[in-house]
């Protein structure tokens, strides 16, 4: 059939690339699941605040063609359109996008949404993060779900080496007990699977309601009595810290109270579950450090 050797190594050559064409991308998300795309996907619509986040620090923004609302980390991600909130999207929308994957957040996105989008064909890669540290693993997955892993292993190996500092500035902390409040009516805190009970344990902390295991319970003023935290913490939306902490003001028989070990810790990433929790968490850690070094 082919005389020539050279026409004979373009035809294997053809033929291989044809098959890497066709070949599917598999790849792992962070729950484990197997997650199968006919190609490396280009048109990438994110369902979470921090998904996108997430696909940004990956390398990935360029890539992400819609989102939701309060998707505002990076500045950039400020630019992508969006077609819904965390719990509910237009779906009609983002079928019309023909996205090649949907990114979403299982923890605390819409299950029965999520499910019609997969009932639908669409491939869905669920994104989320348990701890601090789980922050690098899940980086270097979106990469390979993306192509840019480079990138995502440069961002990987930051967070980590971010923690690492944290860790030895404040992981010798006197360990103090912090009551975190993140809305004051009715008085909502973190339960110790939270990430942000996480982040207390990076600053040398323990959170004074660690073993509830709801991520977000609610509290009332007599259980805050009775576990007498030593700091108080008001992690509030801009401008309203002051008022949260004028709430507890009143209650003298708290320790924090009387020791003015009370914080206003309005840094909205602290919420957040991409790598801009990292530096509101050494936001966190300074603050921490500095009430207990003037009151203890």
């Amino acid at each position: 059939m082919f005389r020539h050797p050279a026409a004979l190594a373009l035809w294997i050559a053809l033929g291989a690339w044809t098959v890497a064409q066709a070949a599917p991308l598999i790849v792992h998300d962070d729950t484990g699941q197997r997650v199968t795309i006919p190609k490396p996907p280009q048109r990438i619509v994110s369902l979470a605040p921090s998904a996108t986040e997430m696909l940004f620090a990956a390398g990935a923004g360029a890539h992400v063609i819609a989102t939701v609302e309060f998707a505002d980390e990076p500045a950039a991600a400020k630019d992508v359109p969006r077609i819904g909130d965390v719990t509910s999207v237009d779906m009609e929308r983002l079928v019309a996008l023909h996205p090649d994957v949907v990114v979403v957040w299982p923890g605390g996105g819409n299950p029965a949404q999520i499910e019609k989008i997969a009932l639908l064909g669409i491939p869905i890669y669920r994104q989320q993060v348990n701890r601090l540290t789980d922050l690098p693993a899940s980086l270097r997955r979106l990469g390979e779900l993306t192509g840019e892993n480079v990138v995502a292993e440069r961002a990987a190996r930051d967070v980590e080496s971010h923690l690492a500092r944290l860790t030895r500035e404040y992981g010798r902390n006197k360990h103090p007990t912090v009551l975190l409040e993140v809305w004051n009516r009715p008085i909502y805190t973190v339960g110790g699977t939270h990430l942000m009970s996480d982040a207390l344990t990076l600053c040398g902390a323990r959170n004074v309601f660690g073993d509830l295991k709801d991520l977000g319970p609610v509290i009332d003023t007599e259980a805050a009595i009775a576990r007498n935290p030593d700091i108080i913490v008001a992690a509030a939306p801009p401008g309203e810290g002051a008022s949260w902490l004028a709430d507890w003001r009143r209650l003298g028989s708290l320790k924090a109270v009387r020791t003015g070990r009370l914080i206003a810790f309005e840094d909205q990433r602290l919420s957040r579950l991409g790598p801009s929790v990292i530096d509101a968490t050494e936001g966190l850690c300074r603050d921490l450090a500095r009430v207990s070094r003037e009151n203890y």
